[in-house]
C-alpha cells in the first residue's frame, strides 16, 4: 500500500480525488463522470486548504465508489490508500 501526502500550496485535493479513483478503477480521468456531480470540488479543496490542525475527514461516493480524503492528505477508495506516483 503506498501514501502520500499533499503539498497544500500546490496540490487541489479534488484533483488528487480524480486521479486515484482513476487509478483505482484502471479509468482514464477523462472518462469519469465530473466530480461536482459527487461534491463541490471548490469547497473540498477549500476544506483541505486551511491551516487548521483539525483532524477532518470526508466521505461521499463517487463512479460507485467510496472516497475518503484524509486530513493528512491521504485519499483512500473503498478503503485502500491510493497514491498518485
Amino acid at each position: 500500500m503506498t501514501s502520500t501526502t499533499l503539498d497544500y500550496h500546490s496540490d487541489s485535493i479534488s484533483l488528487r480525488v480524480v486521479e486515484a479513483l482513476a487509478a483505482a478503477t484502471d479509468t482514464d480521468p477523462s472518462e469519469l463522470e465530473p466530480l461536482y456531480h459527487a461534491i463541490d470540488p471548490e469547497a473540498l479543496d477549500q476544506l483541505f486548504q486551511s491551516d487548521s490542525s483539525a483532524d477532518v475527514s470526508v466521505e461521499f461516493g463517487y463512479h460507485g465508489s467510496l472516497v475518503e480524503v484524509r486530513s493528512d492528505g491521504t485519499v483512500a477508495i473503498d478503503g485502500t490508500v491510493h497514491g498518485t506516483e
